[in-house]
């Protein structure tokens, strides 16, 4: 990695940074219901010093569930409630708002993480991709990341590491992003 290079964890949003609605969107900051372990995660990850990335599929947008504007307003707000309420910030939000099999974007495909290294000057390798779902692990291990799923289900995964719960994520992520 040369020096200018950051390093990077990237999170997928539902399910790891807010509360994940079961058949549905997030539709407007109202109801966005950030996940209380998600600051003390990114606490440790900036202290460690990575800079932090979401990587985010909306297909509500597609849909006409949501408009664009309203995805970026929860992003514009939850980067000020981390900043203001627990002296965090992510570098960006990277939004694939598009429908299933009408893009590049869309993870598992890796391009919101390589188009981020793009205009960020992360290093892939050196940086890390943590979400909830197989698809997420996929767009982080061919972006050239390893991987931490975070999911209590039984199952085979590609990811680099599982841990069963975003609190056994508090506990360890200091411990597996230095090993």
């Amino acid at each position: 990695m040369s020096n200018d290079m950051k390093r990077c964890v990237f999170f997928d949003r539902d399910g790891i940074v807010n509360v994940r609605v079961v058949d549905g969107y997030v539709e407007s900051w109202d109801g966005f219901d950030l996940l209380p372990e998600f600051p003390e995660v990114l606490r440790k990850v900036s202290a460690m010093g990575y800079v932090a990335v979401v990587i985010t599929n909306q297909r509500g947008v597609a849909r006409g569930i949501m408009s664009r504007e309203a995805v970026d307003e929860i992003h514009t707000n939850l980067n000020a409630l981390l900043e203001r309420d627990h002296g965090v910030r992510l570098l960006d939000v990277m939004v694939c708002p598009h429908e299933k099999d009408s893009c590049r974007c869309r993870k598992p495909q890796p391009t919101m993480l390589i188009d981020a290294a793009t205009k960020h000057g992360i290093d892939l390798v050196a940086s890390w991709m943590i979400g909830d779902t197989e698809s997420d692990v996929e767009a982080g291990r061919r972006a050239g990341c390893r991987t931490i799923l975070v999911s209590a289900e039984p199952g085979e995964t590609v990811a680099t590491v599982r841990v069963g719960s975003l609190a056994e994520l508090v506990d360890r992520i200091e411990d597996l992003l230095a090993g």
